[in-house]
């Protein structure tokens, strides 16, 4: 190397074009023998492995470089450093929670929780039979039936006078009973063989083509029917993953979607062993952030996302300009319109809100490349049924899996499930066809009327308009809302969510920001009127309370002031863990 470098100072300044050339040449020559001299002075071998030594280390470290500037691009540098500030803290505090003093008083609190929840959970009656185990001998079928409707009468959320956000999605008695006949006559059927079922087949294709319509995709249009809309997600995230990598080549594959997103996309990206960045909102309309969508993009991004509306808030993300990222970058754009389903895709056609122009967020939208869409929710179908549409077969194809050497023949299956209940999709194909384009717009109608009732309350009513405030600017289904930042210390969120629950509604808690929502539906049409009521009351008591206590009781605000801290987000882990555990304890 001291001979490169005396060589190099020896060279003089050119004077003329085949001077540059010359020289060039000799600077190239020059490198090649300091190379050769470096490596391969001593040994060949050794010198080979020195050399794929150093190309790998160049590799690494070009990658690492790579992914820290990717980062602090997309995110920006206060950005950057604030994640890898609660990637620390979160590190730190994790460690501290396994220390032997804290970790027995943490247990403690978390088995006293814990039994709570048992016990709200695990209701039984000593007039309940008992199955721990298989009878030895069947019961008889009206025993069954009088179990079922003692099981029925077991304390529960007052859902069928429509106090629920959501949940329930009741289309009437006249259509449950057809559903119930269908159920009847394809009981046995099985999706997974349709030689056997032909007519569940041709149902099932209907079913996709009649949604794929409503949505108003082109003519090379397709889809699948799914189990439900966490299935739909699931494979929008393994089709992208697949088609990034046969069509780019991608190994490292990011998904790019708003923090609102459903948690099933984190789910896919879970699952799948793709990376999700979470995108901020803006702060004025609580869509997604488009620039910082853009800045996240990179080579290695397969799929942006979107939502119509969203869970949390009820928003609508800018699709529009989601569609035009998507077409600029060449990247698959999903649209996730599960809740949405056959209230979005009506709205239009509805003139719910007049002249006022909707969003679009369908296939007329060019960048759109799929969607998933809920059947079972606003389309009134029986529970596990979903709809995943692609603008063409070859997205589809990549959610396939395929065997062609299995020992028990060939096998192909198109969504996660291989059997799948046949009953289920005849339920929904006969919902479609009782209801038709006309019943659902007359249910948009009806359904968005009362959830603008309930905006234009929380908006102008005294005591409301004093203490909430609504989310953005909801036009479907969703209301949600929090309490305006001046009032924060005059009334807790949870707290009022907490009176509006032993006053029989349940509304869902969110975070980040904390707030409450309801999402209306058919049985809460003609219960606006009293909703309105015991929310107002509701939110003078939650006022008087802090008035008198300035200390925080709520359950839920104990339990969300736990998640939402770094230092004890694993305990919020533990929490849900003990809840999925007692829904299969006996």
């Amino acid at each position: 190397m001291n001979q490169l470098k005396l060589k190099f100072s020896s060279i003089e300044a050119p004077q003329s074009f085949d001077e540059v050339t010359t020289l060039i040449y000799s600077l190239i020559s020059t490198t090649k023998l300091a190379v050769l001299q470096t490596y391969f002075g001593d040994s060949k071998l050794w010198g080979s492995l020195r050399l794929v030594r150093d190309i790998w280390i160049a590799y690494f470290l070009y990658n690492k470089i790579t992914d820290i500037f990717t980062i602090i691009w997309g995110y920006g540098l206060i950005g950057s450093i604030k994640r890898l500030w609660r990637a620390i803290n979160a590190s730190i505090f994790s460690f501290v929670m396994t220390l032997p003093p804290i970790k027995r008083k943490v247990d403690k609190e978390l088995e006293a929780t814990i039994e709570k929840i048992e016990t709200s959970l695990m209701q039984n009656d000593d007039k309940l039979l008992q199955f721990p185990k298989l009878p030895e001998e069947g019961i008889s079928k009206e025993s069954i039936v009088e179990e079922l409707d003692k099981l029925q009468h077991l304390k529960h959320s007052d859902w069928n006078n429509g106090r629920v956000s959501g949940a329930v999605y009741h289309g009437g008695e006249e259509l449950l009973d057809l559903q119930s006949e269908a159920y009847h006559k394809y009981a046995v059927a099985n999706q997974l063989h349709p030689d056997v079922f032909p007519g569940v087949r041709k149902m099932e294709a209907e079913i996709v083509s009649m949604v794929l319509d409503i949505f108003n995709a082109p003519e090379t249009g397709c889809g699948s029917t799914t189990s439900g809309g966490t299935e739909s997600l699931l494979l929008t995230g393994l089709a992208a993953r697949e088609y990034g990598k046969k069509n780019k080549g991608i190994i490292k594959p990011e998904v790019i979607a708003p923090v609102t997103v459903h948690a099933g996309i984190d789910k896919a990206c879970s699952y799948f062993g793709m990376t999700l960045h979470k995108v901020d909102l803006d702060p004025e309309t609580y869509q997604v952030d488009i620039s910082k969508v853009k800045r996240l993009i990179n080579k290695n991004t397969v799929l942006l996302v979107g939502s119509a509306p969203n869970y949390p808030h009820g928003i609508i993300d800018n699709i529009e300009e989601l569609s035009k990222l998507a077409l600029k970058y060449n990247i698959p754009l999903h649209v996730d319109a599960c809740l949405g389903s056959f209230i979005v895709s009506f709205l239009e056609r509805s003139k719910v809100h007049g002249d006022r122009p909707i969003p679009k967020f369908d296939f007329r939208l060019p960048g759109v490349t799929s969607i998933s869409c809920d059947t079972h929710k606003y389309g009134f179908a029986p529970k596990g049924s979903s709809i995943i549409m692609y603008r063409n077969s070859k997205l589809r194809e990549c959610q396939y899996y395929i065997s062609s050497s299995w020992t028990g023949g060939m096998y192909g299956s198109p969504t996660l499930a291989g059997s799948r209940p046949g009953a289920l999709m005849v339920g929904c194909w006969a919902t479609l066809v009782k209801f038709g384009k006309d019943g659902y717009e007359e249910s948009c109608r009806r359904i968005v009327d009362a959830t603008m009732q309930l905006k234009s309350t929380l908006k102008t009513e005294e005591t409301l308009s004093k203490y909430l405030e609504i989310i953005g600017d909801p036009i479907a289904s969703v209301i949600a809302f929090k309490v305006k930042e001046s009032e924060a210390t005059n009334i807790n969120i949870y707290e009022l969510g907490d009176l509006l629950n032993s006053k029989g509604w349940h509304f869902a808690a969110l975070q980040n920001p904390a707030g409450l929502h309801f999402a209306l539906t058919r049985l809460t049409i003609p219960v606006v009127p009293e909703l309105i009521e015991d929310l107002i009351s509701s939110t003078k008591e939650a006022v008087q309370k802090r008035v008198s206590n300035n200390t925080v009781t709520s359950d839920t605000a104990a339990m969300y002031g736990v998640a939402g801290s770094v230092q004890t987000s694993g305990v919020a882990d533990r929490l849900i863990v003990g809840f999925l555990d007692t829904l299969y304890k006996v």
